[in-house]
């Protein structure tokens, strides 16, 4: 009898403390939380592939993987969005600072080719919808970055739409 009231007053005390923990991280988020990268190619690659995988984003609302693509980003593609551009998508909205688009490009055989990203920063490029564009090669590096005009050119018939081919997010 006394095993079993000592294991409830642990676990309850166990309980107290966990809830607490909870509280206090909800209201001062963990010092180990990383910052957007800004714009820098090298900080932005770090960032969503080593402390916020984007493999571990949703997918670009609607599309599944490897949906039907075409030039220059490739034959087959799978979009991921993070947490601010999926809510954005989902609410037919345009991009919020912070949202980040990454596009998996693939051959018709399923090679992987590379990584495009559309990464929107207040301010950075107003005359661009503020974003900066990134292409990382197989190996990880970045191939292209910053106010990339071929990017820019091709996107830009999509200026109605926060420069977005993947989907509408207009109303």
């Amino acid at each position: 009898m006394r095993k079993l009231t000592a294991g409830l007053i642990s676990a309850g005390l166990l309980l107290v403390l966990f809830s607490f923990v909870y509280a206090v991280h909800e209201i001062i988020p963990s010092e180990t939380q990383i910052p957007l990268p800004g714009a820098d190619a090298k900080k932005l690659g770090d960032y969503i592939v080593r402390y916020n995988p984007y493999t571990t984003w949703d997918l670009w609302p609607g599309k599944g993987r490897l949906f039907q693509g075409r030039d220059p980003h490739g034959s087959l593609l799978t979009t991921f969005v993070n947490y601010s551009a999926h809510y954005s998508a989902k609410n037919k909205e345009p991009m919020t600072d912070g949202a980040i688009i990454a596009k998996e490009n693939y051959t018709a055989d399923k090679k992987f080719v590379a990584l495009t990203v559309m990464y929107k920063i207040a301010g950075y490029n107003p005359e661009a919808g503020d974003w900066f564009w990134a292409k990382y090669g197989p190996d990880g590096r970045a191939q292209v970055s910053g106010k990339v005009k071929a990017c820019i050119d091709c996107h830009a018939v999509r200026k109605d739409n926060d420069y977005i081919f993947s989907g509408s997010i207009s109303k």
